[in-house]
Formats: structure tokens, C-alpha cells, sequence
């Protein structure tokens, strides 16, 4: 994926995300690993592999705000997200 492209990805993410924290029900500290991270779709000098760690972060984030519980569809994305998030993580 171009670098292009994973900003697209990832501003799409980040609305997804603003619509989740508009709901009451979800959790208010969800996104909290996100936003520590400090890297937007706007940030366009900051490398792709660090969009590439904050759009993990964020996928796994979103899947448990759609997960039932951590054996729903939903759920299994989010451990993958997880896992996904920490290998780009260890690659920065």
C-alpha cells in the first residue's frame, strides 16, 4: 500500500472513530492508546510505518468498540489488530 493511500486509510479510521465517541455507550478511554500515539492523517511527514502502527492501534480499538465479546467476529479482528499493532511497533 502507498503512503498515499495508508493516509487515506487512516482518516477514513479516524472518522469511524469520531462516530463511535459520539455514542454514549461506548467507552470514553477506548481510543486512548490511539491518541497517545500523537500521529493523525494529517501528519503527513511522519513516516509510514508510523501510520501503518496507528492504523493497527486504531483498527484493534474499533473492533472492540463493535466486539461483543473477544470470540465475535469482531473480536478476533481486534486480536489480530492487536498482534499487528505490536509487530509494526517492535519495526519503528
Amino acid at each position: 500500500m502507498h503512503k498515499d493511500e495508508l493516509l487515506e486509510l487512516h482518516e477514513q479510521m479516524v472518522m469511524i472513530m469520531e462516530y463511535f465517541r459520539s455514542l454514549e455507550q461506548v467507552d470514553a478511554g477506548l481510543f486512548d492508546a490511539y491518541d497517545e500515539l500523537d500521529v493523525t492523517p494529517d501528519d503527513v511527514h511522519m513516516s509510514k510505518s508510523e501510520h501503518k502502527h496507528a492504523v493497527f492501534v486504531l483498527g484493534n480499538s474499533l473492533a472492540t468498540a463493535m466486539s461483543e465479546d473477544e470470540f465475535s467476529d469482531a473480536g478476533r479482528v481486534g486480536k489480530r489488530m492487536q498482534e499487528l499493532a505490536e509487530d509494526a511497533e517492535n519495526k519503528l
